[in-house]
C-alpha cells in the first residue's frame, strides 16, 4: 500500500531550480535512506512532502488520514523544562483530538442532544470517528508510551529530571523523537537524527527504525547506520531522483555499475551522433555543389532524426562526477612523540572526569578517541589546546608541533560570523582577494558563497570552511571534534583521503563508526573516568569488547 505519491514536482528556491519533475512512492514500513550532495535539495524534498514548501509544478499526494511526523536537523527543546516534561508535551494533533473528543463526550451529556435521536446518531459517530483516532495515536497509553521509547532510545528514570540546557545535542534530539514517536506517525521523517550521538545512542537509534511500525525515511551520513535499516536508497543529485532498491552498500556497486554503462552508452552515441552530423555535412555539400533536391532532403530528414531524439528524451548524457572540496594537509615530520598526557587528572564543580590518565602519541600515528556523550572527549581536546588547565598531571607537546583544531560547533568560525569567507582566507593567507577567491573555489565554494557572511553558510559550508582554516594553518597534529558531522558522504570520503596522505599526527574525536574504521590504527577510549586503549579501527574495537564476534 502506498502511503506518499510525489508525482512530477519542480521546486525552485531563489531564483534556482532545485529539482525539476521528481516522481517517487513510499509503501507500507519501507525504510528509505535520502543520500546526495549538500545542496542538493534533500531537506527541500522533506519539506515539500510536510506541505510547508509548494511545489512550482506537480503534487505531492497522500491518502487521507495518513500523518506524518518530522525530526529537523536543528532543533531546540524549550527552555526551563525537564527531560521528562519536553517529553510528555503531546503533539499537535494528538492534543487536538482528545480536545475534540471531550468536546463530543461533554455534547453527549446534553440533554438536547440524547433527547434527539438523528442528533445523538451522528454525535456518537462522531465520537466513535474520535476515538478511533485516538486510540490509533496511542492517546490512552501516551505517558508509558513515552517512557517505553525513552527507554528504547537510552534514557531511564534518573535521567528524567535533567534539564534540557545540560542535555547533549545528541540526547536532545533523542528527547524530540520519543516525543514525536509516541503519536505512531505513519511516516517518519528523520533529518540527521544521529548528529552528535555516541556510539551507544547509533545502536538505539538503529534498533528504533527497525522495529518502528510505519514508513520511515532518514537523511543521514553515517553509512554503517544506512547499511544498517535502509531497505531502498534514494538519491538526489542534480535536480534528479533515482531510486536503488537495497541499502547504502548496494546502492554504491549499483550506482558504479549505472555509470559505468551509461558512460558507455554516451561514447557509442555520440560516435553514432557524429557519424550522422558528418554525414548531413556531405549531403548539404553535394546539394549545394550539383543542386541536388534529393541530397538536401536526405540532409533535412537525418537533422530532423537528431532533433526527435532530443525533444524525445533519448540523448543520453555524459557522467558527470559532483564537485568535490580540494582538501590536502601536506604536514611535515616534527618530534617522534607528538603529544604525552601524563598521568592527567581533571574535575568540574567536585565531579571527577578523568584521574590520573596517560597516553602517548608518536608522530604519523592515526588515534580516534571515542567514548559516551559526556565522558570528556571534548574536555581533554580543550586541554590539550591549553584552553583549559588539568587540576593534576602533565599534557607535553613535542618541541616542534604545530595544531590544527577542527570544533565540532564550528566555534573557531565565531570571530568570523558577521565577515565573510574570503575575509578570513586573505587573513590566514595573507594574499590578494582574487588567490583567495581560487583557493575557496577548490574548497568547492561558489562565487557568492565566498563573499556572504558566514553566518549565513549551512552546516556543510561551514564545515569545508573549517578544513580550509586548518588547511592553511600548515599543522602537523590534527585535532578534529567530529568532523564528519555536516559533511556529505562524497566530501567525508575526501577527507578520508587526505588524512591518509596527511604527514603527521592526528587525534579524532568521532561516532561515525565508518569513519574511524577507515581513518584510525587505534582507539582511545573513555568511560568511567579511565583510557583504555585498542589497536586497530572501530570493527577491532566491536571485537575486542565482545560486541562483535571475530569471523
Amino acid at each position: 500500500m502506498q502511503k506518499l505519491r510525489v508525482n512530477k514536482i519542480t521546486v525552485s528556491y531563489a531564483g534556482r531550480e532545485l529539482f525539476r519533475d521528481l516522481s517517487w512512492s513510499l509503501g507500507e514500513r519501507d525504510r528509505v535512506a535520502l543520500v546526495g550532495p549538500n545542496g542538493a535539495g534533500k531537506s527541500t524534498l522533506f519539506r515539500a512532502l510536510l506541505g510547508e514548501v509548494e511545489p512550482d509544478r506537480g503534487h505531492v499526494a497522500r491518502p487521507a488520514g495518513v500523518r506524518i511526523g518530522h525530526l529537523p536537523q536543528d532543533l531546540d527543546l524549550p527552555p526551563g523544562k525537564s527531560l521528562i516534561d519536553t517529553a510528555m508535551i503531546k503533539p499537535p494533533e494528538l492534543a487536538e483530538t482528545e480536545s475534540r473528543l471531550s468536546e463530543v463526550e461533554a455534547r453527549l451529556a446534553d440533554p438536547k442532544v440524547y433527547g434527539d435521536e438523528r442528533l445523538l446518531a451522528q454525535t456518537l459517530e462522531r465520537h466513535d470517528a474520535l476515538l478511533t483516532r485516538y486510540e490509533r495515536m496511542n492517546g490512552g497509553r501516551h505517558a508509558s508510551h513515552v517512557r517505553e521509547l525513552l527507554a528504547m532510545l537510552g534514557f531511564d528514570a534518573d535521567d528524567y529530571d535533567r534539564p534540557n540546557e545540560t542535555l547533549s545535542g545528541g540526547q536532545k534530539k533523542m528527547v524530540a523523537l520519543a516525543q514525536l514517536a509516541v503519536s505512531a506517525p505513519d511516516i517518519l521523517l528523520l533529518d540527521e537524527p544521529d548528529n552528535h550521538l555516541d556510539m551507544d545512542g547509533k545502536n538505539q537509534l538503529e534498533r528504533f527504525i527497525l522495529s518502528y511500525r510505519g514508513s520511515v525515511v532518514i537523511i543521514s551520513h553515517d553509512r554503517y547506520l544506512l547499511d544498517e535499516v535502509a531497505s531502498q536508497t534514494v538519491e538526489l543529485e542534480r535536480g534528479a531522483l533515482t531510486v536503488y532498491h537495497g541499502n547504502y552498500s548496494y546502492y554504491l556497486n549499483e550506482r558504479q555499475l549505472r555509470r559505468l554503462r551509461q558512460q558507455q552508452q554516451y561514447v557509442t552515441q555520440q560516435k553514432e551522433i557524429a557519424r550522422i552530423e558528418a554525414m548531413i555535412e556531405r549531403f548539404e555539400t553535394w546539394a549545394k555543389q550539383v543542386l541536388s533536391r534529393k541530397h538536401m532532403l536526405a540532409a533535412r530528414q537525418r537533422r530532423r532524426m537528431l532533433e526527435k531524439m532530443e525533444e524525445r528524451g533519448e540523448i543520453i548524457e555524459k557522467v558527470a562526477d559532483q564537485r568535490l572540496m580540494d582538501f590536502k594537509v601536506d604536514g611535515w615530520r616534527g618530534s617522534k612523540k607528538a603529544l604525552e598526557l601524563k598521568q592527567v587528572s581533571m574535575a568540574f564543580n567536585g565531579d571527577p572526569i578523568f584521574l590520573g590518565v596517560s597516553a602517548l602519541l608518536r608522530h604519523g600515528e592515526r588515534v580516534g578517541l571515542i567514548g559516551p556523550n559526556g565522558a570528556g572527549k571534548t574536555v581533554l581536546l580543550k586541554l590539550i589546546l591549553g584552553e583549559l588547565q588539568p587540576a593534576a598531571g602533565e599534557i607535553v607537546l613535542g618541541p616542534s608541533v604545530r595544531i590544527g583544531f577542527y570544533s565540532q560547533e564550528h566555534q573557531t568560525l565565531d570571530a568570523w560570523l558577521e565577515q565573510s569567507p574570503l575575509d578570513l582566507i586573505r587573513s590566514l593567507q595573507n594574499s590578494s582577494e582574487s588567490n583567495a577567491v581560487n583557493f575557496l573555489l577548490r574548497m568547492a565554494f561558489s562565487y557568492e558563497q565566498a563573499r556572504q557572511p558566514v553566518r549565513t553558510l549551512s552546516g556543510g559550508e561551514r564545515s569545508r570552511l573549517q578544513l580550509a582554516r586548518v588547511m592553511l594553518q600548515q599543522p602537523n597534529l590534527l585535532l578534529l571534534d567530529e568532523p564528519t558531522n555536516n559533511l556529505d558522504i562524497a566530501s567525508v570520503e575526501v577527507l578520508e583521503s587526505a588524512l591518509d596522505e596527511f604527514n603527521g599526527t592526528v587525534l579524532i574525536v568521532s561516532h561515525d563508526r565508518y569513519f574511524l574504521d577507515q581513518t584510525v590504527d587505534r582507539l582511545i577510549e573513555i568511560r568511567e573516568g579511565e583510557l583504555r586503549e585498542y589497536i586497530g579501527g572501530y570493527s577491532e574495537y566491536l571485537v575486542a569488547t565482545g560486541r562483535l564476534k571475530a569471523n
